[in-house]
């Protein structure tokens, strides 16, 4: 059984931010075409254009940051100018969003005016193929990651990361701030910035304005790491668990045994999901953090419960001391 979160966000990406937000990282100078900075980068990987030089294009990934190193700038040079001309006219024909020169190595001149003829961002690094390539993929993953907001509390409890959901005033806070005392960090209170990573793992995150406070009812905007100490607070954390509060009523239906498995699904991700009734008495931070330490123990192959039910399964399947003596 899922329970559904929607409004996906994807994010779009231009040159110009691309070369903003990682000129430094990166270590990229723009050479020429920058009129084109607004042309869209979509999609998230590095293609690198050899085969485009040699004029084959069946294959060509024209939405991709094109990266030409060393390999493609030698063999360009070989090159007739009116031949590189012509083939790199042909390249820049294709809409592409920009190109990097690795390296450092210097444009040849055909380079720099079919740039320019076509507004096409030319950009230079001295970093080397493989480096680039590795740190800018990383980077573009992170830019493209599917993005959502989700009204939780998200806490690291012993290395999981655990979100707290329920109806406005239900004790997320509340439960938060007991665990915060107990050594437990605080990553997000009350709204949950979530992004999918490689397809695999959410991420949390608290808005940069909010990070480090907390909204108490009754004690109002408290800073969790002035407190606590900066051990108290952690900038993201992956989303391991998902517990809902629920107000609880007469007769309704509780899991008793915790033989049955629950999702809620993220961004396309099912994450294990309990749903723990709240009512006068319960300690629900010690509840909270003891779920936490289950969900450990499961993804390390320890199922209580169901180690559990295997023993009684297995005590039922003996016979009986009577049925023994019958048999003799």
């Amino acid at each position: 059984m899922a329970e559904r979160d929607s409004h996906k966000i994807i994010e779009s990406l231009s040159v110009r931010e691309f070369f903003d937000s990682f000129k430094v990282d990166l270590e990229m100078e723009l050479v020429a075409g920058e009129s084109g900075l607004n042309k869209v980068i979509g999609e998230k990987s590095i293609n690198r254009p050899a085969l485009a030089l040699t004029g084959y294009f069946k294959y060509f990934a024209n939405k991709r940051i094109q990266l030409f190193g060393a390999g493609e700038m030698g063999y360009l040079r070989d090159l007739r100018e009116k031949t590189q001309d012509t083939i790199l006219a042909e390249i820049l024909d294709k809409k592409i969003p920009c190109i990097v020169v690795s390296r450092n190595l210097a444009p040849t001149p055909a380079l720099l005016r079919a740039a320019k003829a076509a507004n096409v961002p030319l950009i230079r690094t001295p970093l080397d193929t493989k480096d680039f390539t590795a740190q800018a993929t990383v980077l573009l993953e992170e830019k493209f990651a599917p993005r959502i907001a989700v009204h939780g509390t998200l806490m690291d409890i012993k290395g999981v990361g655990t979100l707290l959901r329920g109806k406005s005033g239900v004790g997320k806070s509340e439960c938060a701030l007991a665990m915060v005392e107990r050594g437990h960090s605080l990553v997000a209170d009350d709204i949950t910035y979530v992004r999918l990573v490689g397809e695999r793992e959410l991420i949390g995150k608290s808005a940069d304005l909010n990070r480090g406070y907390m909204e108490c009812r009754g004690l109002g905007i408290i800073n969790i790491t002035e407190l606590f100490g900066v051990r108290s607070v952690r900038l993201e954390k992956r989303i391991d668990l998902v517990i809902t509060f629920v107000e609880f009523e007469v007769g309704m239906e509780e899991d008793r045994t915790g033989l049955e498995q629950n999702y809620h699904a993220i961004l396309g991700r099912e994450i294990p999901h309990i749903q723990i009734p709240v009512r006068p008495g319960r300690d629900l931070a010690r509840l909270v953090e003891v779920a936490a330490l289950v969900q450990a123990l499961k993804s390390i192959g320890h199922d209580s419960a169901k180690e559990f039910n295997e023993r009684l399964i297995a005590h039922m399947a003996k016979p009986s001391p009577t049925a023994a003596g019958k048999s003799d």
